[in-house]
This record gives C-alpha cells, structure tokens and sequence, in this order.
C-alpha cells in the first residue's frame, strides 16, 4: 500500500474518530512486554514500513490465539492513544513538512514500530521522535501497521478480515494540550526546523 501524504491539509484541533469504532475496552493490565516484543521481532530484517506489517502480521497469526490478536490490537490502540498530544503532532509536522489529522495517525503508528526504547523516549521528549533518522526518510508513516491485527485475526481465523471489525476493540482518545501553532512551529524547535526543513 503506498501511502501519500498531504502537506497542503492543516492540523485541526476536532475530536478523531477511534481506529476501530467498536465496543470501548477497558485498557490492558500487564503484557505490555509480550506486545513489545512482537513489534521489536516485526522489525528485524524490514526495509520498510509496509514489509515489517507483513511481518507482523506472520507472527500475530502464527502465535496467537483470535482473543490474543484482539488483545494486541488493544494495546496498539492503547500506544495510540497515550502519544495522541499536540506536542507531538508538532513534531510530526516539521519531520514530514506538514501533518494532516491522519497524517498524525500515521506518524503515531510509524512512531510505535519504531520500538519500546524509540517511542517511550519520545513520549518523555517529543524532539526525541527524531533521533537517528535522516529526512531523507521521510515520510516518517505507517499506515499499514493498523491493519495487522485485524489481517492476523483472518488468517487465525478464515473469516473475512472485514468481519473482524465487528468485534475489534475501541480505545476512545482525544488531543492532549492545546493545538500547536502552523505559523510559529519552526521557530519553537530551531534544531528539527534546521534539519528537516533546511
């Protein structure tokens, strides 16, 4: 799937649907370490976004149970919704020249399969998102990782990927902190402007 990314849309400040609109869930206890692992294996030998989905996809469905990909799915929304903050969909906004709204789901999801010790640092210190990777990069998006859970769950399963969403859980999320401002974002992060932006 090639994904295409659209400077000219602006951020706005709305409500963003849930991933997968569904029941809401309760967040996960514990596991966190086993979901980790399964991101952090899906990246080893992947050239690309695309080619670590599919590798991850290999190993939900190989190893898990139909309620463990679920349970995955859950604590991908989860990762989702804990970075879902305005500081950094700034980021966003400077690495890939612009950031619409589901430019920002993309980012989030690239940021995820980045790895536990990549994410987590950038959770303490947004401008760390950047850290070890080139503009020459860019886009810095993974759309495709989204849809592995509910892939894994039709190869477990033989049923209709489409049917999945019958089921799949929803993890509710709403922006944290205020909307950067497009027109002074650059000036706010002097170095990611300098690197990103030349």
């Amino acid at each position: 799937m090639t994904i295409k990314k659209n400077p000219a849309k602006k951020a706005s400040g709305k409500a963003v649907t849930p991933l997968n609109p569904a029941t809401p869930t309760k967040p996960t206890k514990g596991g966190d370490d086993r979901w980790w692992d399964f991101i952090e294996r899906s990246r080893k030998g992947a050239e690309d976004g695309e080619e670590q989905a599919g590798r991850l996809i290999e190993l939900l469905s190989g190893e898990l149970s139909a309620d463990e990909i679920v349970a995955f799915d859950t604590f991908l929304q989860e990762r989702v919704r804990e970075a879902f903050r305005s500081d950094l969909w700034a980021i966003a906004y400077i690495m890939n020249s612009g950031c619409s709204d589901d430019g920002f789901d993309y980012f989030l999801g690239w940021l995820i399969c980045k790895g536990r010790a990549h994410y987590e640092s950038a959770l303490a210190n947004p401008e760390d998102a950047a850290k070890g990777v080139s503009p020459d990069d860019e886009p810095f998006e993974n759309e495709v990782v989204y849809y592995g859970p509910s892939r894994a769950w039709a190869v477990k399963t033989g049923r209709p990927s489409d049917d999945y969403y019958k089921i799949a859980p929803a993890v509710q999320r709403s922006l944290q902190g205020a909307l950067f401002d497009e027109d002074t974002v650059y000036d706010e992060h002097p170095k990611l402007a300098k690197k990103f932006a030349g």
